[in-house]
């Protein structure tokens, strides 16, 4: 089995191309909701987060994740931080999963800051998501209703395409300029063939 890196920017379409591959019956892990759920969850991610940032992040003991993710996106150390925390949980977890899929030819590994994190090093192949920075803008003030200003903040806490591409085995452009099923297509049939031992 061959462990997937599936990334892209925010607003890069990422999560709808990770939907692609579940069709195609790929088991997809979504770093960014284990995450999520591991923050709910996880007493030492819990303890340290409260350590950190103290009280005024939590109501009744549970963590306000928007005064949170407020905090994280203009603070690209206290972001970087906030990975530090959970990362390492989110890696044991996938772990964990991949160990229930061997039989499969390979898995992906959805996460938003793959490549910044490091992470990638650890997968067999990597895919990455490009799309132009307007376009992206546009995808996220629609999608999460903020403004131009708070969008262009959360991109700077990000890689940019072209720091990223060099890094990335397959590259899938989303730029709504071409269709991207025969693209996900062909690169899902090079990973069966790589699976297989097909290709070297």
């Amino acid at each position: 089995m061959l462990t997937v890196g599936l990334t892209g920017g925010i607003g890069s379409g990422k999560s709808l191309i990770a939907s692609v591959f579940r069709i195609l019956g790929i088991q997809v892990f979504n770093a960014d909701t284990q995450g999520q759920s591991l923050t709910n969850s996880n007493p030492q991610i819990q303890h340290e987060l409260h350590s950190w940032l103290g009280d005024g992040f939590f109501t009744d003991g549970v963590l306000n994740r928007s005064k949170l993710a407020g905090f994280v996106f203009n603070d690209s150390r206290a972001l970087q931080k906030l990975n530090g925390i959970i990362h390492p949980h989110v890696a044991s977890a996938f772990k964990s999963w991949t160990a229930g899929h061997s039989a499969d030819p390979y898995v992906i590994h959805e996460a938003a800051i793959l490549f910044e994190s490091g992470y990638y090093k650890q997968l067999d192949f990597n895919i990455l998501i490009t799309c132009p920075e307007e376009i992206r803008i546009q995808r996220i003030t629609t999608r999460d209703r903020i403004s131009r200003e708070d969008a262009v903040l959360r991109l700077q806490n990000q890689w940019t395409d072209e720091r990223k591409i060099p890094l990335a085995q397959y590259t899938i452009n989303n730029d709504e300029s071409e269709l991207i099923i025969p693209e996900i297509l062909k690169i899902h049939n090079l990973l069966i063939q790589q699976s297989h031992g097909k290709i070297r």
